[in-house]
């Protein structure tokens, strides 16, 4: 980006947070698939991430907020409007077993039921988070079933998966384990430096949830792993039950990427003769 596009882009006027003061020079930042980020610094001379968003910012910001009420290192909600969200630039590299064990710790932190109080974002679409008393009604009815809607899930998928929740895989889940608070979106790509989370789409779920995410190859180290199952052992079975629970993320990705990643729910389909 050159120095005028950049210029160009300093915020003002109502979209821009106020009281914050305004932006004196920004650079673009590496990634950012769904939403424009910067590194920015403000006249007053603090250094920031300017991130524009498709979505409210407030949905974010409620969930940084969320985890770091749990005792989570995120970075700090400086100024929040519309679609513009500013926060505390971050840097430095943490220790990946320490990762385990801070998601361990927001893991317990839990809530009286499964979702949460508004619905929030999975990359660009909706995650439904209306009140259930139950987890696999929840797993089923709020992450599962919206996807298939959608015309880049295939009709045969579609239909496999809809079997499936029609008593297979809700019969797999157990009833009412811990309502965690999970980030929702927790891979490499979403943690700073090995150590400040950030981009969450959070909710009360079983944990197993966030757990066969993390175990996706190329997600988070090997050792974050290992940490967090030290300090907090999942339930037995859980090995047959996390397959079952990336239909969610896999069906999110099909509607985002397309049609290359339907073999991906199809294995998992596969996997339990479904």
């Amino acid at each position: 980006m050159s120095r005028t596009d950049g210029d160009r882009q300093r915020p003002t006027g109502p979209d821009w947070p106020p009281g914050l003061p305004h932006v004196r020079a920004a650079t673009p930042l590496p990634g950012g698939f769904i939403c424009t980020v910067q590194r920015a610094t403000l006249v007053d001379g603090r250094d920031v991430v300017v991130k524009r968003c498709p979505y409210p910012a407030e949905l974010e910001a409620d969930g940084l907020l969320a985890l770091a009420g749990a005792g989570a290192p995120t970075p700090a909600v400086l100024g929040v409007a519309r679609r513009v969200l500013v926060l505390e630039h971050v840097s430095g590299v943490g220790d990946a077993a320490e990762l385990g064990r801070v998601i361990a710790r927001i893991h317990r932190s839990t809530g009286p039921r499964y979702g949460w109080h508004q619905d929030n974002v999975g990359g660009l679409t909706r995650q439904h988070n209306a009140w259930c008393d139950d987890w696999p009604t929840f797993f089923v009815e709020r992450r599962v079933l919206p996807h298939l809607p959608d015309p880049r899930v295939p009709r045969t998928i579609a239909r496999r998966v809809e079997r499936a929740c029609a008593g297979p895989l809700p019969a797999l889940l157990p009833r009412h384990p811990p309502a965690s608070l999970t980030h929702g979106d927790l891979w490499s790509g979403n943690v700073v430096g090995r150590a400040w989370l950030v981009d969450p789409a959070v909710s009360y779920t079983d944990r197993e949830l966030e757990v066969a995410f993390m175990r996706r190859p190329g997600n988070l180290p090997a050792r974050t792993l290992a940490a967090y199952l030290e300090a907090w052992p999942l339930e037995r079975g859980y090995e047959e039950r996390l397959p079952a629970l990336l239909l969610h993320k896999l069906l999110n990705n099909v509607r985002h990427f397309g049609a290359r990643l339907v073999p991906h729910v199809e294995q998992v389909l596969d996997r339990y003769g479904w």
